[in-house]
């Protein structure tokens, strides 16, 4: 098997070695990545790659994906992360791009239970009457 076989049986080896690499690094990616965002109190939702993303020019090392997460508060956020295993993750352009219905309902919810602030100056005047209070109470008893 000497010729144009063996070359063309090379070539097709080399690129199913390095699909099956890709797929490796692509699933140690994702749980890198998912657990960066879980470190933070974050949800990764959608991750896919993105080789053309941000900062994909003259990158040699890490791979670039696309992602949205939810974070503490109940933001959706969309966005991209550079990530390898030597170098760990970095989040790029990251925007918010909603709230979670769920969360905003919960947040509502709150909202609706906790009393209303007092304005800055109700709080100041509230203050100057305790005030008047203590020190009218101190001369009656000194």
């Amino acid at each position: 098997m000497n010729g144009p076989e063996s070359i063309f049986g090379l070539f097709v080896g080399l690129i199913f070695f390095a699909l099956i690499i890709r797929l490796v690094a692509g699933g140690l990616d994702r749980e890198r990545v998912r657990q960066y965002f879980r470190s933070r109190g974050e949800e990764l939702l959608e991750m896919h790659w993105s080789p053309f993303g941000p900062g994909w020019f003259g990158e040699k090392n890490d791979r670039i994906y696309s992602v949205q997460f939810r974070d503490r508060d109940g933001n959706m956020h969309a966005g991209h992360v550079k990530t390898s295993l030597m170098s760990g993750v970095y989040v790029t352009n990251d925007h918010i791009v909603g709230q979670d219905e769920i969360a905003s309902a919960s947040h509502s919810t709150v909202d609706l239970l906790q009393p209303k602030r007092e304005t800055v100056e109700q709080e100041k005047a509230r203050l100057r009457k305790r005030l008047a209070e203590l020190e009218a109470q101190s001369d009656h008893h000194g």
